[in-house]
């Protein structure tokens, strides 16, 4: 080949790389540009709503007596008998033990005996002031004529007039006295009969005949003879923790079990509510009263109490997908303008699917399904009404 052919054939080689070269950069290039280009995701929303709370919640309780007492003798005797045991049902103003104390009985006789001392001496000092005022009388009627009677004696039997009535005014006041002596050893002598203080049942029995038992204070006299409660209606106490109590009405209904009954359901009505909160427990003792006719309920109960929770006005709900939890903060995702934002929440109780939630949100805002912290704030979204949502609207 002459130098003129090779030539033509480096530079038309040259020109094919060239264009080979070319070609593929350009390619390499395109396909950069659309590896680059994002596509806005698509995030499914639904609305805040506003709604009242009104959900149950299971809180523990126990049953008391409606009334209870522990009985001890108000003087120390022996136990005579008792006609009484445990479970007995008694009547208000029963008989349940009978007691014996000699002394009180020797104390009684003693104040009556000094009541019958006075009355004598309140009759004598009458009997002389009778007599005293009569004599008085005649001298003052005699001292009418002139010299008959000396002035002196007419001053005497006067004096001894008034004597006489300062005399019956002290034996009358004894009188009243002993009248007062012999009525307190006259009751005290009926506190060797012990009564029952309302309709009840005795749950407690602790001495038997022959026992020495005595006041409460007493040394030695800490037991009592019997326990009564009185247990045709009792007490269902329930600690309200404190974020419940916002919603407490006196005569509200609320329903309860206990284990004996499992398939049973009992009801009371709230009675009374202590309106302080514990600093210990952060609890609210509440009050129920629950009807126990049939005394199938039993005092010292632990029934589970169906709590009804409500608030006074309407609070916001988003489903419990939509919260999301971070070590720094809760938030949900709130979708405003195509735009994500954060807001941060508290949340509250939980109803169904819904959870209940405080913070800068308002009814009908639009906050992602699921929230999640991949969904960063400022992200453009396209979002689309969540399924439920629609299916709700169209009802």
């Amino acid at each position: 080949m002459n130098r003129t052919g090779l030539l033509s054939t480096l530079v038309l080689a040259t020109n094919i790389g060239c264009c080979i070269s070319c070609g593929s950069n350009s390619g390499s290039s395109t396909s950069q540009a659309q590896g680059t280009t994002t596509p806005t995701p698509t995030v499914e929303v639904t609305k805040v709503v506003s709604r009242r709370l009104a959900i149950t919640a299971r809180l523990p309780g126990e049953l008391q007596p409606y009334e209870v007492v522990s009985i001890f003798p108000k003087v120390t005797a022996f136990v005579d008998s008792i006609s009484v045991d445990r479970g007995s049902v008694v009547k208000a103003g029963q008989l349940m033990a009978r007691l014996v104390a000699p002394e009180l009985a020797a104390q009684r006789v003693e104040a009556q005996s000094k009541l019958q001392g006075a009355a004598a001496q309140r009759a004598e000092s009458e009997a002389k002031l009778a007599s005293d005022e009569n004599t008085y009388q005649r001298l003052k009627a005699a001292s009418a004529t002139q010299g008959v009677v000396a002035g002196n004696d007419l001053e005497v039997a006067e004096k001894a007039v008034e004597g006489d009535r300062a005399r019956l005014e002290s034996t009358r006041e004894s009188v009243e006295a002993m009248k007062g002596a012999l009525k307190s050893a006259t009751e005290i002598e009926g506190y060797l009969q012990v009564r029952a203080p309302f309709d009840g049942v005795v749950t407690e029995r602790n001495v038997h005949p022959g026992a020495l038992v005595g006041p409460a204070n007493a040394s030695g006299m800490n037991v009592p003879l019997l326990k009564v409660e009185k247990i045709a209606r009792l007490r269902l106490v329930v600690p309200i923790p404190e974020k419940y109590v916002a919603g407490l009405t006196e005569g509200a209904k609320v329903e309860f079990s206990v284990p004996a009954f499992p398939n049973q359901t009992f009801s009371g009505t709230i009675a009374r509510i202590a309106r302080a909160v514990d600093t210990k427990t952060r609890t609210m003792p509440v009050e129920v009263e629950v009807a126990n006719p049939g005394r199938r309920l039993a005092s010292g109960m632990f029934p589970e109490v169906l709590w009804p929770v409500r608030r006074s006005e309407p609070t916001l709900f988003v489903p419990t997908s939509a919260v999301a939890r971070t070590t720094e903060a809760t938030f949900v995702v709130r979708i405003q303008n195509g735009n994500a934002e954060w807001v941060n929440i508290q949340t509250g109780e939980v109803d169904g699917k819904l959870t209940e939630v405080f913070g800068d949100l308002r009814d009908g805002d639009d906050v992602a399904v699921r929230g999640t912290d991949e969904l960063r704030p400022g992200t453009h979204v396209a979002p689309r009404q969540s399924s439920a949502d629609s299916k709700g609207s169209g009802k």
